[in-house]
């Protein structure tokens, strides 16, 4: 009498894996070798890593996308982060193909950064009424991954997935929950409450969910009617998931 063991395979799909040898690379090389050993100080954090008080006074632009590469000293945030974009990211790359992964990818991060500076300043300007000083500096791949993980539930809602490898749930429920703990820590610790920036999480939503409705718009537009004008009978929200323009895929 014979049994069938069900397996579970995750493959390390080409942007993924390139993606996961670039973080743990300069977390390695740059951030434990050269910065704690040689320099004694976090002189690349501090040049790369996302400061407001960088960005809008010393023009340092490049840290809203620089950021997402790095992490902190602590072991678990990177590899945390690197699980997350292993788990889903691999299964998104072979929905999507990977130019447009990587693309999702990097506008979720970056936009995430973005959407940090932009409220962060605001906050500072409107109710405390200076341009931002920042003692903080972000770092680390959350807010793409966050980005990967709205995508995720959007693709694979209804599948189950073991939260913690423990609890059981449709991927849909899990976003939800995932994005609403961010949001509830946002609004009850703030911006940078507990070291942690809940608002760049937050923003990884957002700027993964704006990329898609924009990126639909654009590229998924229905047909012409009689009088010229687009017809409206068309479904919201489907997205070209395929880089071969000539077989398109779409999730609803």
């Amino acid at each position: 009498m014979g049994y069938r063991q069900a397996q579970i395979s995750i493959p390390f799909t080409g942007v993924v894996k390139k993606l996961i040898l670039i973080n743990v690379g300069i977390w390695l090389v740059f951030q434990l070798l050269i910065e704690r050993l040689v320099f004694q100080t976090n002189v690349i954090t501090d040049i790369f890593g996302l400061s407001t008080t960088n960005v809008i006074t010393q023009f340092f632009i490049w840290e809203p996308f620089t950021y997402m590469f790095l992490h902190s000293q602590n072991l678990f945030h990177i590899l945390f982060n690197m699980l997350l974009l292993w788990f889903m990211g691999a299964e998104l790359e072979q929905k999507w193909g990977s130019k447009f992964f990587l693309l999702y990818y990097l506008v979720s991060g970056a936009g995430a950064g973005v959407l940090y500076l932009v409220v962060k300043t605001l906050y500072s300007v409107i109710f405390l009424g200076r341009l931002p000083i920042d003692p903080f500096v972000v770092v680390g791949a959350s807010g793409a991954v966050y980005g990967l993980m709205l995508a995720y539930g959007i693709l694979f809602g209804e599948r189950t997935v073991y939260v913690m490898f423990l609890f059981p749930m449709k991927a849909k429920f899990m976003v939800a929950i995932f994005g609403g703990i961010q949001l509830i820590s946002l609004l009850q610790s703030g911006i940078d409450g507990g070291g942690v920036s809940n608002l760049a999480h937050v923003g990884g939503i957002v700027a993964g969910y704006l990329f898609l409705v924009l990126w639909t718009k654009y590229h998924r537009r229905g047909p012409r009617d009689g009088g010229g004008g687009r017809r409206k009978n068309r479904r919201n929200l489907r997205l070209v998931v395929s880089n071969d323009e000539d077989e398109p895929k779409y999730w609803n």
